[in-house]
């Protein structure tokens, strides 16, 4: 893995000078990622808030070759790139090392563009996927996605009288990307920047395509401020509502462990999108919400060897 030290010898690939909100962790997300990157780089973006703020004509935040999709296609795209980019190899008219990543973020990801990524993925191309993950179509008004956490209040998923926000639970892309059998596949957050790296780099060297979902928050979306982005980026991985791992070849392991799993009300108190589940009528939902995680963290760490028994099955 790469040093602090060499990385911050680097030259930003996404640089300053975006548009972005003070604050804004899917920025963050694109200076980490990039920064993994020690060769030639094709980055494609789809439609969002990336996109909005880091390329709008005639500006760019980009020191890469960029290409900018609609929300649906970015993952075709750069999966033709990689096409093109092999058979230029093949007939002698390129040398140098190129990778080649796709950025989107979760509306564009898990909801516009699943085909798009399914198809890549399976066709098996060498690339990297990224998905920056805030929980909503932060972009376009703060409108749910199959992202969104369960009772977050969003302008289409309002908390009024008849439902407290959105009644579904999220979507799990990372685990729909295992079921790919990809070479590799990961979850990752902000808020652990070194083991973003760290995955970033496994990703580029794998032999075929690959996955990482990070979670990277949106304060407006969010409703926290913007100097708390990394510490509810943190919050999420501390609670194990976003467990840190990887899945190299199907064989999972286990990022990180916290110390102390802490409640889940520590990453919903704070954050406006959640007051409603603090209100005395609405205490079953935090309940509700803390065994979903309960239940999915230890499925996660029966996955990774960390227990014997898979949960909810009877002891033997």
């Amino acid at each position: 893995m790469t040093s602090v030290k060499e990385l911050s010898k680097r030259r930003d690939i996404f640089c300053a000078g975006h548009r972005a909100c003070s604050g804004c962790a899917p920025a963050i997300t694109m200076r980490q990622v990039t920064l993994a990157v020690n060769t030639h780089l094709v980055t494609g973006l789809s439609t969002g808030c990336m996109e909005v703020v880091s390329s709008i004509y005639p500006y760019t935040a980009w020191r890469s070759s960029f290409i900018h999709n609609a929300f649906e296609n970015v993952a075709a795209t750069i999966s033709g790139v990689e096409t093109a980019y092999r058979a230029l190899k093949k007939k002698g008219k390129l040398d140098a090392e190129y990778r080649f990543i796709a950025f989107g973020g979760d509306g564009g990801t898990y909801d516009i563009g699943l085909q798009s990524l399914s198809g890549a993925m399976e066709r098996g191309h060498r690339m990297l996927y990224v998905c920056y993950d805030n929980q909503g179509y932060m972009n376009t008004g703060i409108q749910r996605s199959s992202s969104t956490p369960y009772g977050a209040a969003t302008s289409t998923s309002p908390a009024g009288i008849k439902i407290a926000g959105k009644q579904q639970f999220q979507k799990d892309l990372t685990e729909i990307m295992v079921a790919h059998e990809l070479p590799y596949v990961a979850q990752a957050s902000i808020g652990y920047y070194r083991d973003l790296n760290k995955k970033v780099e496994k990703a580029l060297a794998a032999p075929g395509p690959s996955f990482i979902n990070v979670l990277a928050c949106c304060h407006r979306g969010w409703r926290i401020e913007p100097a708390d982005s990394l510490k509810y980026s943190k919050l999420g991985v501390d609670t194990c509502m976003w467990p840190l791992y990887e899945v190299e070849n199907g064989v999972y392991k286990l990022s990180m462990k916290p110390r102390e799993k802490l409640p889940i009300e520590e990453w919903l108190k704070g954050q406006g999108r959640f007051n409603h589940m603090f209100k005395p009528d609405n205490a079953d939902m935090i309940k509700k919400f803390q065994e979903h995680v309960d239940e999915k963290w230890n499925r996660l760490l029966w996955k990774c060897g960390e227990l014997k028994e898979r949960p909810g099955q009877p002891a033997k």
